[in-house]
């Protein structure tokens, strides 16, 4: 246990409102809510490494550290690591990470990541203890109500002369287990496709059933269809927080490499975002790895609007 002066504890937090209201306070621009920490502790699976601590002050929770599985990377011997404190506490950082490259020795990594935004305080003290670039993240927002749909009229007729039909998953039968492996298969070939610094480790259909599902709408999730039924490409939007109820988070936009080049993506996109406008929503928010050159691409013509880069960075022990 890394040691602190008299006034600063030690604790395990449990509850989810204070943690949800220190990492809100950390960084005011990434709020988060106790009813999305609650979703993400239903996904850890009982072989994964969880574990968090707090340090109180005065009654006052005022800095974190968090050491878990990866959820993208869950390579044997990689783990996870973050720090945070609220803006009045950063120096407590170092005693964080100390704290959290102590207990992730003590889980037997050899490779840690840990992911800040480029802007943010953690990064450069990341980098001072040895950490280095593994992979960028470039969010972007693209804002509904200024999207040229007839701009991109030639792209719907590409793909619609092709036979493709853009439908929600809504209209394509009951969400059930075997409709639900449908799309596990679709995605799961698709995100191993996806351009990224290293290859993306596809979850087990229970897995992803267990940290996905729930999250899914219906009339949101677009799936293009082939002229012999086949699913071919797939486009998601969901709410991601309650602090932002008028955007949607667009997930996985993907086309089956034999689809490349009709248009498909572009028709995707562009039906979800009628839809996501039909139903109130004005905004849609997304992140692609800088290496993904042709998503960049499209989403940069659609009107979206690059923001600052989530830097993942990487140190062997």
């Amino acid at each position: 246990m890394v040691d602190l002066s008299p006034e600063l504890t030690w604790h395990t937090p449990t509850d989810l409102n204070r943690l949800a209201d220190l990492l809100s306070a950390a960084h005011p621009d990434a709020p988060i809510t106790a009813a999305e920490l609650e979703r993400l502790e239903r996904g850890h699976l009982p072989s994964e490494v969880h574990r968090r601590g707090v340090i109180e002050e005065n009654g006052v929770w005022v800095g974190l550290y968090e050491v878990d599985t990866p959820r993208s990377d869950s390579h044997a011997g990689w783990l996870s690591i973050s720090v945070c404190t609220l803006p009045t506490h950063t120096a407590l950082g170092e005693v964080l990470l100390a704290r959290a490259e102590a207990v992730a020795a003590e889980c037997g990594a050899h490779t840690l990541l840990s992911r800040a935004r480029e802007d943010w305080w953690e990064l450069p003290l990341l980098q001072s203890h040895g950490y280095r670039e593994h992979d960028r993240l470039w969010s972007s927002t693209l804002d509904l109500t200024k999207l040229d749909f007839a701009a991109f009229a030639a792209q719907e007729q590409k793909a619609h002369a092709a036979g493709i039909q853009i439908r929600p998953l809504s209209e394509l039968g009951p969400f059930d287990e075997a409709q639900q492996f449908r799309l596990y298969t679709l995605i799961a070939a698709l995100l191993r496709d996806v351009p990224s610094t290293s290859p993306v480790k596809v979850w087990p259909f229970e897995t992803w059933q267990l940290r996905i599902v729930d999250q899914i709408d219906p009339a949101g999730l677009f799936v293009a269809v082939g002229p012999d039924g086949e699913w071919v490409g797939v486009n998601e939007l969901y709410l991601v927080s309650t602090a932002h109820p008028h955007t949607l988070r667009n997930g996985l936009t993907g086309v089956l490499a034999h689809w490349r080049g009709h248009g498909v993506a572009y028709a995707l996109k562009l039906a979800s975002a009628r839809a996501a406008l039909a139903r109130g929503f004005t905004h849609v928010r997304t992140g692609n790895h800088s290496i993904n050159a042709p998503m960049l691409g499209i989403n940069e013509r659609l009107g979206f609007v690059r923001e600052t880069a989530w830097v993942t960075v990487k140190k062997g022990v």
